[in-house]
């Protein structure tokens, strides 16, 4: 037994797919954490690498300033949105309503409702009524288990970050150990792998967001719509989840529209996103991607496809750094290792 147990730790290939297999059954387990997990670890990548990126420009400035400073701006940016940016687009879905209810009571539109009324059965408007109220209460409760996980990962992130030399420090004693040393150490090789594979697409996804956002302002700016730089804001949040992204941003942008310009505007909008998902989703996407993961474009073009198909919008910001992530693991091609501070100064 003793001499199948040496055997075990000292086959490297073996025991990390053990390991391996071991987090992907931790994972399927947490799946209703995911939300959390992924967001937390969103967040702590950018604060640390922000982190090192100031320390580059202000060596002596301790790293406690530096992540309080910027936790106070990101939570007034959230306050920010919440209370300015959303107020307006109840607002504007508010006053979209009321003038669609005012259209179709109209004496021009009677004829209208008179044709509905004779081919649709009351039965049929209460079920389709049912339905809404079902879409809109499982929606309300997805944003407020959204809004609970963000509210976790901000705090998780938080306190990672605040004492980042220590949790580096500590976390590094676990190799150290003398039981368990492989398995910690290749806890250790897969998260350092996934750290860089998923620090390679953040950046190509970041580079896509700058890029849609500067189309959209531009558009904007010439269909002359009020308040350019709040909506160009919520783009560029929005466009940092691939593809979807765009298309989320498409029902406050009509809003706007229909307030601004009536109609006409909100079919420019409509023409102005299809225009832009398209370029995002055939040449920006892949581009970008595989210009960062050296990955050929239909490779990450059919990744996109199938992890959007197996785990919906999240599959479309991890998808990609998943199948580099594999690539890596299994020998088939290693990514490309960051170059920068290798530890944080206090």
């Amino acid at each position: 037994m003793e001499n199948a147990w040496t055997k075990f730790t000292s086959n490297v290939h073996l025991h990390r797919t053990v390991v391996l297999l071991m987090l992907i059954a931790v994972l399927y387990v947490a799946r209703g954490m995911m939300n959390t997990i992924l967001l937390t670890f969103i967040f702590t990548y950018l604060i640390v690498h922000w982190v090192r990126l100031v320390q580059r420009w202000i060596p002596k400035l301790p790293v406690t300033i530096i992540v309080l400073v910027t936790y106070i701006l990101l939570i007034w940016g959230i306050y920010y949105v919440v209370t300015d940016y959303l107020p307006m687009i109840i607002n504007e879905l508010v006053k979209m309503v009321d003038s669609l209810i005012k259209f179709y009571q109209g004496d021009d539109m009677k004829w209208l409702m008179r044709y509905v009324n004779r081919y649709v059965s009351t039965a049929t408007i209460i079920e389709q009524a049912k339905h809404g109220m079902s879409f809109a209460v499982d929606t309300l409760t997805r944003i407020g288990t959204l809004t609970i996980s963000l509210f976790m990962s901000l705090i998780l992130s938080f306190f990672y970050t605040i004492e980042l030399k220590q949790m580096n420090e500590f976390s590094h004693q676990f190799l150290e150990t003398k039981y368990l040393n492989w398995l910690f150490g290749d806890i250790y090789y897969f998260g350092k792998t996934f750290v860089n594979t998923f620090g390679v697409v953040l950046e190509a996804q970041f580079f896509i967001a700058i890029c849609n956002t500067a189309l959209t302002m531009i558009c904007l700016s010439f269909m002359k719509m009020p308040q350019i730089f709040a909506l160009g804001l919520m783009v560029f949040i929005l466009s940092l989840v691939p593809v979807a992204g765009v298309i989320i941003s498409l029902i406050p942008l009509c809003l706007v529209g229909y307030q601004s310009g009536g109609i006409r505007d909100v079919i420019y909008i409509i023409i102005m996103i299809m225009v832009i998902h398209a370029l995002e989703a055939y040449v920006l996407n892949p581009k970008f991607m595989s210009s960062r993961t050296e990955l050929p474009i239909f490779y990450t073009f059919v990744v996109l496809l199938v992890a959007e198909h197996l785990w919906g919008t999240w599959g479309l910001i991890v998808g990609v750094p998943v199948f580099t992530f594999l690539l890596d693991v299994f020998g088939v091609k290693s990514v490309q290792r960051h170059r920068g501070p290798q530890s944080i100064r206090e």
